[in-house]
């Protein structure tokens, strides 16, 4: 075996890994942009990254039979709301009311999200005080919070962007405490959130 065959060997396979770790649709395995739209799969409570022509097909409820729910763009910056009232004591937390009239809390740690129940009434006397929280689309909509370090922000956000958050604390959590990377990132995070509807 040539040196030269060894090499030739790295690259191809480096090139191979790069072309699977591409993001492609989940339903057609088509390549996909950057920015995609995703599902809510409400059977494994997962996100799925899909195509636009496949997003097309989910919109207004479309196919899917309720299993797939196509999440939403709005990005909705809130004046404070004050989820005391909810119970978790959490800085950095999101919730998300579902289609069955539960509620659940998710808050990221170096583990993944943290996941708790939240009491539907508490909630609906919450909503009843903010018009915004009340028209939230179930499972694919989510109140995130960051009252953590001195922050104050409250956000209606599709919930893509908290399990990108959750991903966020996840990467750059050390230690015990976080340690120095993750807080500037999820700073960062926040700042970079943009109001669209």
């Amino acid at each position: 075996m040539t040196a030269e065959g060894a090499l030739a060997r790295v690259i191809r396979s480096a090139g191979s890994r790069a072309a699977a770790e591409a993001e492609v649709c989940e339903l057609c395995a088509a390549p996909l942009a950057g920015t995609h739209p995703h599902l809510y799969d409400t059977a494994d409570a997962d996100v799925r990254c899909v195509c636009g022509p496949c997003s097309v097909l989910f919109a207004d409820d479309g196919a899917g039979e309720g299993r797939y729910r196509l999440v939403p763009r709005r990005r909705l910056r809130l004046p404070p709301v004050d989820t005391a009232v909810l119970g978790v004591p959490v800085g950095l937390v999101f919730f998300v009311p579902r289609s069955d009239g539960t509620v659940t809390a998710q808050g990221p740690s170096p583990a993944g999200a943290m996941r708790w129940e939240v009491d539907a009434a508490a909630w609906q006397r919450l909503a009843g005080t903010c018009a915004p929280l009340a028209g939230m689309a179930p499972d694919v909509e989510a109140l995130l919070v960051n009252t953590a370090r001195g922050s104050e922000q409250h956000w209606i956000v599709p919930v893509d962007d908290c399990f990108r958050m959750v991903a966020l604390v996840r990467r750059e959590w050390r230690g015990l405490s976080g340690g120095g990377l993750v807080w500037p990132a999820v700073e960062r995070f926040f700042a970079e959130l943009t109001e669209r509807r």
